[in-house]
C-alpha cells in the first residue's frame, strides 16, 4: 500500500494561499523563488524523487502543468515523467504527460489509489483536496515548510475536522537560514 505524503508552504500563520505570487492574493508572494533557496529546492527534488505518484487537485494541477513542461533540470525532469493523478470533477483532457484525472468520489479513488501504488503519492499545494484527505486519515505524513512571516488573512491551511488528528513530529531542520522544514506523522496510537 502506498502512502500519502503532503508538502506544503505555510506562514507562521497557517496561510497557503498564493505562496508564488501568480494568483492575484494581494499579500501573494510570500515564498520567493526556489531558485533563491538552495537548500529548499534540494528537499523538493528530495520529495520529488522518493515519489511513486503526484496527487494534486485541479488548481494546483493547472498550476503546475502551466509551468514545469517547459522547464528543464532535475526537478522538471522527474515531475514531467513522473505519474500524475488530479482529483477533478471538472477536468477532461488533461494535457501535461502522464496525467490521470481522478473523478468520481475523491475519497475513494485516492484510497483505492493508495491500495494500488507501492510508493509514496505525493501531494503539492491542493489545500482543498488536503482537508478532504485529512478527513478521512488518508495522510500519512504531512512535510511543511514553515516561512517567517505573518500575513494576517489569507486561505489556511487547516480548517475544522470532524475529530482530532494526531500527529507526531518526526522531522525538524533548519533550511536556507530563515525556513523550517517539519515532518509529521500520523499518530496511529489511541488516547494522543
Amino acid at each position: 500500500m502506498g502512502r500519502i505524503i503532503v508538502s506544503e508552504n505555510v506562514s507562521l500563520d497557517g496561510v497557503v494561499q498564493d505562496p508564488a505570487g501568480d494568483e492575484g492574493f494581494p499579500r501573494g508572494g510570500w515564498a520567493g523563488r526556489v531558485s533563491d533557496r538552495p537548500e529548499a529546492a534540494v528537499v523538493l527534488l528530495d520529495q520529488a524523487l522518493a515519489a511513486e505518484a503526484l496527487l494534486l487537485g485541479r488548481r494546483s494541477y493547472e498550476f503546475f502543468a502551466a509551468r514545469w513542461p517547459s522547464r528543464g533540470g532535475d526537478l522538471a525532469d522527474r515531475l514531467n515523467s513522473l505519474p500524475k493523478y488530479v482529483v477533478s470533477s471538472t477536468l477532461r483532457d488533461p494535457a501535461w504527460d502522464n496525467s490521470t484525472v481522478l473523478d468520481g468520489d475523491p475519497v475513494g479513488e485516492v484510497s483505492k489509489l493508495r491500495r494500488e501504488l507501492p510508493g509514496d503519492i505525493l501531494v503539492h499545494g491542493s489545500a482543498q483536496l488536503l482537508r478532504a484527505l485529512l478527513e478521512h486519515d488518508l495522510v500519512d505524513e504531512l512535510w511543511l515548510t514553515v516561512h517567517p512571516v505573518v500575513l494576517g488573512a489569507g486561505e489556511r491551511l487547516f480548517g475544522e475536522t470532524g475529530e482530532r488528528k494526531p500527529m507526531r513530529l518526526v522531522h525538524a531542520k533548519p533550511l536556507d537560514e530563515d525556513l523550517v522544514l517539519l515532518g509529521y506523522r500520523r499518530n496511529t496510537r489511541t488516547g494522543t
